[in-house]
């Protein structure tokens, strides 16, 4: 299955559950999953198999045809693609407060999908180590962020920019007295 499927059915699954005003706790009740589960598939962490996911969508109560009937699985677009700013989707990924991401593009890319969002951290923030199984490429666009990885932190400045492997744990705090704004750019391989 294309990266590109699963960032879409991640975030259905997601808009779904938010739309019927439905936790994360509950749907994995009445899935007979975890929480952490869902959050992780939720923020595309995580691929869930067939079987776990018809368990979740059935939990939304959604119809299994009309849910998979909207997802795009071939892209026929335009080489040249426009994204506008007030059209950025906004979103969370896990309960971090004060983290708040935009989805700006997705899109498969040969043998890879990339995926852009604008990431705004409010200072104070904190969170809980992420893996990501892509690499990520992040520029600062305003402010300052320390990234934290198990053995080191590195300070990024306006106008920094750094690409790791985000399967190693990472968190980025703001440290300072503004909102820090950054470009992400995950590079997801297909295996």
């Amino acid at each position: 299955m294309e990266q590109e499927v699963i960032v879409q059915i991640s975030n259905k699954l997601k808009h779904i559950r938010k739309e019927k005003s439905l936790t994360l706790q509950e749907v994995a009740d009445r899935a007979g999953v975890t929480k952490g589960l869902i959050s992780q598939i939720e923020n595309g962490r995580t691929i869930p198999s067939l079987l776990v996911l018809i368990q979740i969508i059935k939990a939304l109560e959604e119809d299994l045809d009309d849910f998979f009937r909207e997802l795009s699985l071939h892209t026929n677009q335009a080489p040249i693609l426009i994204q506008r700013k007030e059209n950025y989707e906004r979103f969370e990924k896990e309960t971090a407060s004060g983290y708040i991401y935009h989805r700006i593009f997705t899109k498969k890319v040969k043998e890879s999908t990339v995926d852009i969002v604008l990431l705004d951290i409010e200072p104070g923030s904190d969170r809980e180590f992420a893996e990501t199984e892509a690499f990520e490429y992040k520029y600062i666009i305003k402010g300052d962020v320390s990234y934290v990885f198990p053995d080191e932190s590195i300070l990024l400045n306006e106008g920094d920019s750094m690409l790791f492997d985000g399967r190693i744990p990472h968190k980025p705090l703001n440290l300072g007295e503004e909102t820090c704004k950054m470009l992400v750019v995950y590079f997801f391989e297909e295996k």
